[in-house]
């Protein structure tokens, strides 16, 4: 659009739940960059997000009823998809909506990982995106992760040039599950851990396993084989624990999700060489809390990172007691013994700097390094993991066939 780079970019947040303070936390250390408007279904959620923004001097927020009254306002050039997997397309139908009918100057927008729950979900939101002209980003926060940034730019630059680009990307992500009940709905949030964290562990694979400056796209997916597999919160116990916190909506012990997931993605580089992602997630690891590790393995060289292997450590004796919270580390699980502190999470999960990355993109015209299009293609592996635990063999791509595949535990009815 005309009037590029502007001096600020005002970006208005549709959602206001755990991930958008996780945004607000991340705006903070980014520069050029107003939140100006907010919108949910609930006005007191949206009401702290208003006062969370003041308080953290982002700007001046305004909390509005409905998403058409936040576009047509005037008061936000970008949009932040920030709600439940349910209702991004139905949001992004409304955005194209707005633009294309002239009632919104909005130029761009940015989604919240995965960018959709099937093949053709996330192939829309691509299609309204583009037809309404707007500039795109897909907010994988692990690609912009400080260690994945100095990492990948040291194998890169002094060994792969040595002795050869690497050949296999291990990612894993793994936690005790999610803050919201939606996340444990099949049909809501599209599956269960492959769905909700393997889209980070194979993108973020995908993107170490890529020559600098080469497109996403120069390794072409060759084949996929999935695992999933219900390890704890099928257990009665467990499952009527799920009950209790979240309401019977959720129920294990009739209709659950997977919480655990491995996957393996053969794909084939510009010359023909194989490489290799090897994925892993679980919402049945219980440790100090969320743990991410990745490794990256070439002829001469490796490259590994742990989350819980921070520098800074605590130790609280038995005597030293306390509410249950997450000031130390995300998906906190003990507040007693030795444990590790992420002084700031923001940073080392990639949320600033993706953040910093999509407002340098928009406000000046430039297509981000992860756009709608790496979403669509997430969303392609991940349907072909699921496919493939359900038959027990393998997925080649391409696989036309996946188009309309829904994985069998976010099927109605099923």
């Amino acid at each position: 659009m005309s009037g590029l780079p502007k001096d600020r970019l005002r970006v208005g947040f549709v959602g206001s739940g755990f991930i958008a303070e996780f945004h607000l936390k991340a705006l903070l250390n980014v520069r050029n960059v107003d939140v100006t408007g907010v919108y949910s279904r609930n006005p007191d959620n949206r009401a702290r997000i208003v006062a969370r923004v003041e308080e953290l001097g982002l700007g001046t927020c305004t909390s509005f009823e409905s998403l058409e009254a936040m576009l047509q306002s005037g008061e936000v050039d970008a949009i932040w998809i920030l709600s439940p997997n349910y209702t991004r397309l139905d949001i992004m139908k409304v955005i194209h909506g707005e633009v294309t009918a002239g009632r919104s100057e909005v130029f761009a927008v940015a989604c919240e990982k995965p960018l959709g729950r099937t093949i053709g979900e996330a192939r829309e939101m691509v299609r309204l995106a583009e037809e309404a002209k707007l500039n795109h980003g897909y907010l994988e926060n692990q690609v912009f992760a400080t260690p994945v940034i100095r990492g990948k730019e040291i194998v890169w630059r002094r060994a792969a040039s040595a002795t050869g680009r690497p050949y296999l990307a291990r990612a894993a992500e793994e936690h005790s599950g999610p803050h919201e009940p939606w996340f444990w709905q099949g049909d809501k949030q599209g599956g269960g851990v492959l769905s909700d964290m393997m889209c980070h562990s194979v993108e973020v694979a995908r993107h170490l396993l890529t020559a600098p400056d080469a497109p996403r796209d120069s390794l072409k997916v060759k084949s996929v084989s999935g695992t999933v597999a219900n390890l704890k919160w099928t257990r009665p116990g467990y499952a009527d624990q799920l009950r209790e916190r979240f309401g019977a909506d959720v129920d294990y012990r009739n209709r659950p999700s997977e919480d655990f997931a491995r996957g393996t993605v053969t794909l084939e580089d510009e010359d023909g060489n194989e490489v290799m992602i090897e994925a892993t997630t679980s919402w049945a690891y219980v440790g100090a809390g969320l743990r991410i590790q990745l490794e990256l393995l070439g002829p001469e060289y490796a490259m590994e990172f742990n989350s819980l292997a921070t520098g800074l450590k605590i130790f609280m004796s038995r005597a030293v007691s306390g509410a249950e919270g997450e000031d130390l580390v995300e998906k906190q699980n003990a507040e007693q013994g030795l444990m590790p502190v992420l002084e700031d999470e923001p940073g080392v999960y990639g949320y600033t700097d993706e953040n910093r990355h999509m407002v340098e993109c928009f406000r000046k015209g430039e297509t981000p390094l992860e756009t709608f299009h790496d979403g669509l293609a997430v969303v392609e592996i991940l349907m072909g993991l699921y496919r493939s635990a359900e038959t027990g063999a393998s997925v080649a791509f391409p696989a036309p066939d996946l188009e309309d595949y829904v994985p069998v535990v976010a099927r109605t009815g099923a």
